[in-house]
């Protein structure tokens, strides 16, 4: 089971959303996706706000071989490289793929700074309660962040037809 981040700040970001998660529904069985969630730019904070969700799929594919679908999925969806933490399209990380630790040089496994990011972990801890604790444990500040949108443009209980 693989946790997907979700987001966009450029474009049209609810329908890059949806794209993403029919996309994603490709690789495998799409078991769950979280509410939108507005949040503030992470790292270069002079640019819009993003749209952040996250997803739970069931996939056969291996951690490298999801990472490179996730790219392909990217660069289908408009994605252009501009600079790190720049505006985009949209962007899709493995947050995490069961309990696996990968350490190499273009894949790190949980991401590398989950627990540190709150756009993350509130989309992530709505489709897995495992994730809670890592939430309540940032600064309120960071929480106070990250709003989730009125309309629930999703449930969280998908059937393998999502």
């Amino acid at each position: 089971m693989a946790r997907i981040g979700i987001g966009s700040n450029a474009g049209d970001s609810h329908d890059a959303i949806e794209r993403a998660w029919a996309a994603l529904a490709a690789l495998g069985t799409l078991r769950a996706r979280s509410s939108l969630y507005r949040t503030k730019a992470w790292g270069v904070v002079d640019q819009p706000d993003f749209l952040n969700a996250a997803a739970l799929l069931e996939t056969p594919l291996a951690p490298r071989a999801l990472l490179h679908a996730l790219k392909a999925i990217e660069a289908d969806l408009g994605r252009v490289p501009t600079f790190r933490w720049g505006p985009r399209a949209i962007d899709l990380d493995i947050l995490a793929y069961d309990d696996a630790r990968i350490d190499e040089p273009d894949l790190v496994v949980p991401h590398p700074r989950l627990f540190e990011r709150a756009f993350a972990l509130a989309p992530l801890r709505e489709i897995d309660p495992a994730y809670e604790p890592a939430y309540e444990a940032l600064p309120a500040a960071a929480r106070a962040e990250v709003r989730r949108l009125d309309t629930k443009t999703s449930s969280c209980e998908l059937d393998g037809d999502a």
